[in-house]
């Protein structure tokens, strides 16, 4: 197909054509939607040209998600605006038009975006590459943008400033076609819909529990946030036997979880599965069996909901597990550093941290109020001084930027679970420990059933001496995810050493395996030689040697800095010794060992 040239003649410098006519701008609509590259997802058509017939028929003012969803996606009037239906589609809509100038559009001579921020279009003259200097690709220029609310009062044809920013999109899409997308960043996540549970039962109680259940469900899913969860106004539009086809034809989300109640005198029964809406594919299914002479229905249901959400949403969960597996072809930037970064944290390897850090520090860059991204940041940025992991040089210190950029997640979300554990993480590291403790005990009231969270507020609970309930968090998060993060299992294993728990501390051992993280072999080490098993002591040790040398030698300042007591830090000294490691103890750290070979203390 021949794209038609703008007005003016090929010839026309930029900076003297008029803004594109309706008749243009609606022909380029026509394009985008025809193209095998703007694929049938949700209703991301019916979007596009109802926002675009909006802003030319000079209503762009009147764009809002309230309109959206009442005339594209159908909701009635009484939608709430706790639906993130509009703004999960207008995501999708802008990754299609960003994805679809990058390889079918590339030459077509207007480009249509949604600006974010709002809903209205911007349309501009999409200038070839070659027609203008390629820049130093350090800074690329920013192409201009039409906004009709702007244009109207001066008319479509008014001239327009127009920059040369297509040479940045060329730019871009040879860095795509060359292997490395995993550089382009784009919020995202999982899109999750809930359809009515049904109602398998007979009788009023079955219809109140199948009821109730789904709005629990709807309470319990979004506080994990990571996932973009649809809203009670999606939910009740749906049948409880819904197709999952149908919900990704209308919706466009990627997950779809379903399920039935069934209740018979006193027994209750719920099973509930996940469905893959791409493939058809029941990723995850569950039933659970209940009694109401031993609980109530109220605290039945609650229940449910919280292990059905934490099963699916959790940052190791289902829904990640199938993203890792099956990235969205739509979703290669933001998203993907997240799944990065759990990828991380379950190893623990210093080679993962770069590529991990510099993921997220492009993603924050690009999405300045991504605070789930500035939240994993931050403890990135921490990792480099616990665990000495690519430590840049300089100021501000590695704990100083891990705190300020915790603080900036938490502004931009204060119920963020993600940003709230950064936040207690980095105060930890600062020896700020009471406040620390305080916003762990936050973010666990946000979010109770977050593994990520019990697991590290376990960890900072059980290094500042309080073992037991540092150990009974730690295996609540191992029961919700069994197969969790290997730096638990071993962090269990510390407390049951601490607790003097022999058996536990070898199973618990045994499960963290983390060969890449030279603390799992301290840990194990202080284990097998408290066990008298010391062979494989001594060899635990000499790895951790190995892999950390300049610890040893500091060791009083390294459990200082992980505010262990001096009680513990003397106990895992001794063990650290029996273990081969020529380790000094508190008294004879705090001296120096003069020519004459007598210690004196230090002043």
């Amino acid at each position: 197909m021949q794209n038609k040239l703008p007005p003016g003649g090929e010839d026309a410098p930029p900076l003297l054509r008029p803004a594109p006519a309706p008749d243009e701008i609606r022909g380029q609509l026509d394009l985008i939607i025809a193209s095998p590259e703007f694929p049938r997802v949700g209703r991301s058509a019916a979007f596009l040209t109802y926002v675009t017939e909006e802003a030319l028929a000079g209503r762009a003012e009147r764009i809002k998600g309230y309109t959206i969803a009442v005339e594209v996606f159908k909701r009635s009037e009484g939608f709430k605006q706790d639906d993130p239906v509009v703004r999960i589609e207008a995501g999708r809509l802008r990754r299609l038009l960003e994805r679809y100038y990058l390889v079918a559009g590339q030459n077509d001579p207007i480009r249509i975006d949604i600006p974010k921020g709002g809903y209205a279009p911007s349309f501009g003259w999409n200038d070839k590459a070659n027609d203008v200097p390629v820049p130093d690709v350090t800074t690329p220029p920013r192409r201009s943008r039409f906004r009709l609310p702007h244009l109207m009062p001066f008319g479509i044809g008014a001239g327009v400033m127009l920059g040369v920013g297509v040479v940045a999109i060329t730019l871009f899409t040879s860095h795509l076609l060359s292997g490395r997308s995993h550089t382009l960043l784009s919020e995202g996540g999982p899109t999750l819909v809930v359809a009515p549970f049904a109602n398998l039962g007979d009788g009023p109680q079955a219809e109140l529990y199948s009821v109730g259940l789904t709005e629990e469900l709807l309470t319990a899913l979004p506080r994990f946030k990571e996932v973009h969860v649809f809203g009670r106004e999606a939910s009740k539009s749906l049948s409880p036997g819904v197709p999952a086809s149908q919900v990704r034809r209308e919706l466009g989300a990627r997950f779809l979880l379903a399920g039935g109640v069934r209740v018979s005198g006193n027994r209750v029964r719920v099973t509930a599965r996940l469905v893959d809406t791409e493939t058809d594919r029941i990723l995850w299914s569950n039933t659970y069996d209940d009694d109401t002479h031993i609980r109530d229905l109220f605290s039945i249901q609650s229940d449910v909901a919280n292990k059905v959400a934490t099963a699916v949403a959790q940052p190791y969960g289902i829904m990640a597990q199938a993203d890792t597996v099956n990235p969205p072809p739509d979703d290669v930037g933001a998203y993907t550093c997240a799944l990065g970064f759990y990828a991380y944290r379950a190893q623990l390897a210093v080679d993962q941290h770069a590529t991990v850090r510099n993921c997220l520090e492009r993603a924050v860059e690009r999405y300045p109020s991504f605070a789930t991204g500035w939240a994993m940041l931050s403890l990135v940025y921490l990792d480099e001084e616990r665990f000495r992991f690519n430590a840049r040089p300089g100021t501000p210190t590695p704990v100083e930027r891990s705190l300020s950029t915790a603080r900036r997640a938490v502004q931009l979300d204060a119920g963020n679970t993600r940003a709230l554990q950064a936040l207690m993480t980095a105060l930890f590291f600062s020896q700020k420990v009471d406040e620390a403790l305080k916003v762990g005990e936050e973010a666990l009231e946000t979010n109770p059933n977050d593994t990520e969270l019990l697991g590290d507020f376990g960890t900072r609970v059980a290094q500042s001496g309080q073992w037991e309930r540092g150990a009974a968090l730690l295996d609540r998060a191992l029961e919700l995810n069994p197969g969790g993060a290997g730096y638990y299992h071993g962090m269990r294993a510390l407390s049951a050493y601490m607790l003097h728990d022999r058996r536990t501390a070898l199973m618990e051992i045994g499960q963290a395996d983390l060969q890449k993280f030279p603390l799992y072999h301290a840990v194990a080490a202080v284990i097998y030689a408290d066990a008298d098993m010391m062979a494989d002591a001594h060899l635990e040790a000499m790895r951790f040697n190995e892999m950390r040398p300049d610890f040893i030698p500091n060791i009083v300042a390294e459990l200082k800095s992980r505010n262990f007591q001096p009680a513990d830090r003397a106990k895992l000294i001794a063990d650290i010794r029996k273990a081969g490691l020529p380790a000094v103890d508190e008294v004879e750290a705090s001296m120096v060992l003069p020519t004459n070979g007598r210690p004196v203390p230090l002043p």
